[in-house]
């Protein structure tokens, strides 16, 4: 068996559509019109459809779950953030945040209410700790990767 990709279920397909290739710069490889998929590897689905195919109302479709997030890396992620100021409609969960292991990461909701975390690729962290004078071994130590990872990140 293998799983083939995520599916977002979301009111208004276009609009959505419009937001992952926007916000993200990703492609729909496949368009069905109410089903499209991204180069991602994840799927729209629109609601209505979507409602038929799982023999429900529409109404028993319920967003905001917080229960789940797409996630994304970003090797720029400071370019990723001024990029995202062009967008003044995006609802944030939380400002930037850097986690115990260095690495920074933002989340916000897309259009029906699904978390998106896009956070600074590991590599990007290394290097961004070893350009601030950290040695490879505070490195190793503070993101809790594997020496060899560290050094061919920092390379």
């Amino acid at each position: 068996m293998k799983l083939e990709a995520p599916m977002l279920v979301v009111n208004d397909i276009n609009h959505s559509r419009a937001f992952y290739c926007d916000v993200f710069g990703l492609e729909v490889v496949m368009d069905f019109g109410e089903n499209i998929t991204f180069n991602a590897g994840f799927s729209l689905q629109d609601k209505a459809l979507w409602a038929k195919f799982i023999h429900r109302d529409e109404k028993e479709i319920v967003y905001r779950g917080n229960d789940m997030e797409l996630y994304f890396e970003e090797e720029n992620l400071d370019e990723f953030l001024a990029h995202l100021k062009n967008f003044p409609e995006i609802e944030y969960l939380h400002d930037v945040e850097e986690a115990a292991w260095g690495q920074r990461s933002i989340r916000f909701y897309d259009p029906d209410y699904h978390i998106i975390e896009v956070g600074e690729s590991m590599a990007m962290v290394c290097r961004r700790f070893y350009d601030q004078g950290m040695t490879e071994a505070e490195i190793v130590e503070r993101t809790m990767m594997p020496e060899e990872v560290v050094k061919s990140f920092i390379k």
